[in-house]
């Protein structure tokens, strides 16, 4: 085993910045938990909103009309970019 000595004023900074960063850190979790992200929609429930099929999803996301966010194979739509996708075509009608 082998033994280091240090001095006691160095042993009480090094506490006080462990205790600071622990600080540090407990803030940003709790500011990032505040924080949502907002609520996501899959495939199949966006083709039901809109009444539509998967192809002609397919086709919205190819013309950048419809915004969308892919993990892996799965693709996923912000609920609010599609709220905004109805009411802009509503507009239209």
């Amino acid at each position: 085993m082998e033994i280091i000595g240090i001095e006691t004023a160095t042993y009480e900074k090094t506490l006080k910045e462990i205790e600071n960063f622990l600080d540090t850190i407990d803030k940003l979790i709790t500011a990032s938990s505040q924080k949502t992200i907002g609520e996501w929609l899959d495939n199949q429930e966006v083709c039901l909103i809109l009444k539509i099929s998967p192809r002609t999803l397919q086709n919205l996301r190819d013309t950048d009309q419809i915004s969308y966010s892919q993990i892996g194979k799965k693709i996923y739509y912000k609920k609010e970019d599609i709220q905004k996708f109805i009411e802009k075509h509503n507009r239209k009608l």
